[in-house]
């Protein structure tokens, strides 16, 4: 029986992989695609958590399949399959489920009969490319990881001049108005005039990163467009489509079969 709060603690004795011990709350709502575990948390400190008829305060609090969870008075129903699609994001739409300002969003612009999904990661509104979107709030957590060693790939079209010695030094990294970048890989593809392709190999990307550090050597970016995000490429995903990683791809590229997963309607 549950505590009046909502709270389970598992059974005396219980290891990890005993499934009479249940799963913490945050990273259950986290594989369901409710929110990442981050903002799981925050839903349930929010007390938008319900357990079993009960308020859960707690996000230790564990979860048994046979258990009844609501959020915002929406049932969480089990369960569906992890799932992972590419996504080839137009500029002009934020990376976002709700925009402030209302601008439009990629979750705006997605096909109907989709699952309720999460970013992997973060396109800013001006950018383009591959962006990576899940049912899965903790393998997008786990995709985001820098510690993956998952590279970020990117074609980058500027204005101006650079040497191409001064691109080759971003590798032991670079210090900009106080903020650290760590060590980056750039190299002029084609230049016409005073434009150029580039190409911009990255593992940790912080906020507007590229933008910052082109807008420090002179150059101004024109067009900014990931190609790819760790073994996934964007290859020729037409402009606006989506298109479904294959359970297979999904075993072999991440190294686990995905299990059945809940989903959030």
């Amino acid at each position: 029986m549950n505590a009046p709060t909502g709270t389970r603690t598992p059974r005396k004795g219980a290891t990890p992989d005993d499934p009479t011990r249940g799963e913490r709350i945050a990273k259950w709502l986290a594989r369901a695609g409710v929110a990442s575990r981050r903002d799981a948390e925050k839903i349930i400190a929010e007390g938008r958590v319900r357990l079993n008829a009960q308020p859960v305060t707690q996000p230790a609090t564990f979860v048994l399949p046979t258990d009844t969870v609501l959020v915002d008075n929406r049932p969480v129903h089990p369960p569906e399959r992890t799932r992972l699609f590419r996504y080839h994001k137009p500029a002009g739409l934020m990376t976002t489920h709700k925009d402030p300002e209302g601008r439009p969003t990629v979750f705006d612009k997605l096909p109907e009969g989709l699952p309720r999904l999460v970013s992997i990661g973060r396109l800013d509104l001006g950018s383009e490319g591959l962006l990576l979107l899940t049912n899965d709030g903790a393998l997008a957590r786990k995709l985001e990881l820098p510690s993956n060693g998952w590279i970020r790939r990117y074609r980058v079209r500027a204005f101006g001049h650079v040497a191409e010695s001064t691109l080759a030094s971003l590798a032991q990294g670079i210090t900009i108005e106080g903020v650290r970048y760590a060590g980056i890989e750039a190299g002029i593809d084609s230049r016409k005039g005073d434009n150029a392709w580039l190409t911009i190999t990255l593992q940790e990307g912080k906020n507007r990163e590229i933008r910052r550090i082109m807008t420090y050597l002179g150059l101004e970016v024109s067009r900014l467009l990931r190609v790819a995000y760790g073994p996934f490429q964007l290859g020729q995903l037409p402009k606006g489509a989506v298109e479904e990683v294959p359970p297979r791809i999904l075993r072999d590229q991440l190294g686990v079969a995905p299990p059945a997963r809940p989903a959030w309607k």
